[in-house]
């Protein structure tokens, strides 16, 4: 390989610094919490809940998908993100709604459930401070 295509390429954005490196451990966390809770109850209990243990997965893709986004970099990953963490963020305000309005729907709780609280509200609290960071992380 030449030396062009390093000279050829933007400088690529930084999402790990300060407070990204906080959102990296956090998305992290939730990343290992949200897939071992979603296999283990897939794979023992699917049928007592489906539509909630479904979206527990759900959750675990979108967790692991922002984390590789913010250690990435670069504009591309935090558009990426950004578009992630608002559609999370989405998710967490329509599943959270309907598991307070429609409980009988939801045998078992999600990751998203009542916006989190079984995760101390992190899961609404995070899209919004991703969303945050990456709209401050962007480049000129």
């Amino acid at each position: 390989m030449t030396g062009t295509t390093e000279t050829t390429e933007p400088a690529r954005t930084r999402l790990v610094t300060g407070p990204g490196m906080l959102l990296v451990w956090l998305y992290g966390v939730m990343s290992v919490g949200a897939a071992s809770r979603s296999v283990y109850e897939i794979s023992a209990k699917f049928d007592e809940a489906p539509l909630a243990y479904t979206l527990s997965a759900v959750a675990a893709v979108v967790y692991v998908f922002i984390t590789y986004t913010l250690v990435r970099g670069g504009e591309t990953a935090r558009r990426a993100a950004l578009v992630c963490c608002a559609a999370e963020l989405a998710g967490v305000l329509v599943v959270g709604t309907w598991t307070l309005v429609a409980p009988s729907a939801f045998p078992d709780s999600t990751v998203w459930s009542q916006f989190g609280y079984g995760y101390v509200f992190i899961p609404v609290l995070l899209p919004l401070s991703g969303i945050w960071w990456l709209r401050r992380s962007r480049t000129a």
